[in-house]
């Protein structure tokens, strides 16, 4: 059964044709007004996925496509894309008079959800029984086909191997045999587009950056990340990875849903430069705003210098180097000892106020 129409006037016929798709507010409801082929057509401007404006969109065909993550709708009828028929956005009567537009604001068709299958990281983050477990991550890049001694994948499996026999689990990510998709900055598009889990990894099936959140996340209690130095930086996989890593951080943001609980990360750092402070330095600052602890001397390090950049001499020296394997071996032993005595005598914290990083101070509460 209708109810009362509530008509509202939206404008001009002249002006709002002029563009294909557009957000307008009609009695304090936001909508996705189209015009194609002559026709206009109204849905309501929130996406059915995570609430993304429909109206500052585009249209493919006569489907509205969401700017966030590209959910699509029919401009007039608001169903979801072949196939996906079963999720609609409201749609609302519309009508032209005297060269006007008018919306029927009174009488918009049911939003309906299709049930979607929940992605396995989407879990509750809760530590399961068992001894403790170390990820190593690599992030120096190599070919396959041809591979070479890296100073920081040598340093990084002599810590998992003492990890090994002082009796945890361990697990080597390289993230050079991964592929994964670059960041496409959701985070741009809205605080609420940049979702958890990622929403590259929730479209695509084929992106790996799945095994770096399930280990960081759900498996790993220990986190050692190994990088070369690239011209005074971190490796260019340390950053592809870490930015892909900002929904991590952003659920604290949005939704103060703390992802990273009681998880310890330690850092091998090895270059032919120097500046290894200053990497360190922004490794760390970004591990802590995901949550991670630190042991105290959370990394290990080498460097000869900028004045003795001879690549095989400085590989000689790390492979001869009692010092260095013995400092990564007790890096692992450090890491080991802080999430052992933070899982048995350390709850998780449930929330957190980060300093003025809330969500209602992104107008999103």
């Amino acid at each position: 059964m209708a109810n009362e129409p509530k008509w509202i006037d939206l404008g001009a016929e002249a002006d709002l044709s002029t563009k294909s798709m557009q957000k307008v507010t009609a009695g304090g409801v936001q909508i996705a007004l189209s015009f194609k082929d002559g026709v206009f057509g109204a849905i309501h401007n929130a996406c059915n996925h995570v609430g993304g404006p429909l109206g500052e969109g585009k249209l493919d065909g006569d489907y509205a496509v969401c700017p966030w993550h590209y959910w699509k709708f029919h401009r007039i009828s608001g169903t979801g894309e072949p196939g996906f028929e079963a999720d609609c956005v409201p749609s609302f009567p519309l009508q032209a008079a005297a060269g006007r537009v008018l919306i029927d604001i009174g009488n918009p068709t049911r939003r309906r959800k299709a049930p979607h299958e929940h992605h396995p990281l989407e879990r509750d983050v809760t530590r399961a029984p068992g001894p403790l477990r170390v990820a190593g991550i690599s992030t120096t890049a190599m070919d396959g086909a041809h591979p070479r001694f890296s100073g920081s994948d040598y340093l990084l499996g002599k810590a998992l191997e003492s990890a090994t026999e002082d009796g945890a689990e361990t697990k080597l990510l390289r993230l050079d045999d991964l592929n994964f998709r670059q960041c496409e900055g959701f985070y741009s598009k809205g605080a609420r587009a940049c979702t958890w889990p990622c929403s590259i990894t929730l479209m695509d099936k084929q992106d790996e950056m799945e095994r770096i959140y399930e280990a960081m996340v759900h498996w790993a209690d220990v986190i050692l990340i190994a990088t070369p130095i690239r011209w005074g930086a971190a490796s260019a996989l340390w950053f592809k990875m870490a930015e892909r890593l900002n929904c991590v951080q952003n659920a604290i943001t949005t939704h103060n849903k703390i992802l990273i609980r009681n998880k310890v990360a330690g850092l091998i750092i090895v270059g032919g430069q120097d500046n290894i402070q200053g990497v360190a330095g922004q490794m760390l600052g970004f591990l802590a705003e995901l949550g991670f602890v630190f042991p105290q001397f959370p990394y290990i390090a080498h460097s000869r210098g900028w004045s003795r950049e001879d690549m095989e001499r400085n590989m000689e020296v790390i492979r001869n180097s009692r010092e260095l394997t013995e400092g990564a071996r007790a890096l692992a032993r450090r890491c080991l000892g802080l999430s052992q005595r933070l899982i048995q005598t350390d709850p998780p914290p449930e929330k957190i106020n980060r300093g003025g990083r809330k969500a209602h101070d992104l107008g999103l509460s």
